[in-house]
Parts: structure tokens; sequence; C-alpha cells
């Protein structure tokens, strides 16, 4: 964990963030908490970082997301360098996705 984020305002974000139980619940909360701008980058920011965790290049990353080459390389960034929370939000993704196709 990195200890110059850390401090009880974010505590208390991120334990609002997991009493979230449906996609609808995100929306409304989000919706509230963000401006369309902010959601916007974020979002963008993680479909540029799990292209990246696929191997895409930049000029398809570019191409599909519209997101600058700057703020790809800072995602790639904290792939390599990070604290691998991308990773771990995958990994999970992709097994949900994976019982999914199962059932």
């Amino acid at each position: 964990m990195n200890s110059k984020l850390q401090d009880k305002n974010i505590d208390f974000l991120f334990k609002s963030i997991l009493q979230l139980q449906s996609m609808e619940e995100c929306y409304q909360f989000f919706e509230d908490l963000c401006t369309v701008p902010e959601l916007k980058a974020m979002s963008q920011r993680l479909a540029v970082a799990k292209m990246l965790s696929n191997k895409r290049v930049y000029s398809e990353i570019v191409s599909e997301t519209g997101a600058s080459t700057a703020t790809i390389s800072r995602v790639n960034r904290s792939l390599i360098y990070g604290c691998d929370g991308y990773a771990l939000v995958f990994g999970r993704l992709d097994a949900e996705e994976k019982e999914n196709k199962d059932e």
C-alpha cells in the first residue's frame, strides 16, 4: 500500500465503494461522486490498462480509446511499477467471465 496516499478520507472513500452491491448502485454512487469527465477518464485508463495487459500496441489503443500516448505511457508505468491493482482486478474479472462461460 502507498503510505503517501492513505489518509482517513481515502479510507472512507474505499470503504464506501466496498458497500456497493450492484452495477446500478455503482452508477448511482459514481454519478453523485464524480463529474462525467472524471468518470470517462477513469474508465478510459482502465480500458487502456486492460488493452496493454493483453499486449495491444499503442496505435491500436489510441484508435480504440482515444487516449493520448501520454496517458497510455502513464498507465503502462503503473502496470510495470505499480501496486498490481490492475492485475488483481483483471484476474478476478477473467475468472468470473470463465465461470460464467462454464455454467
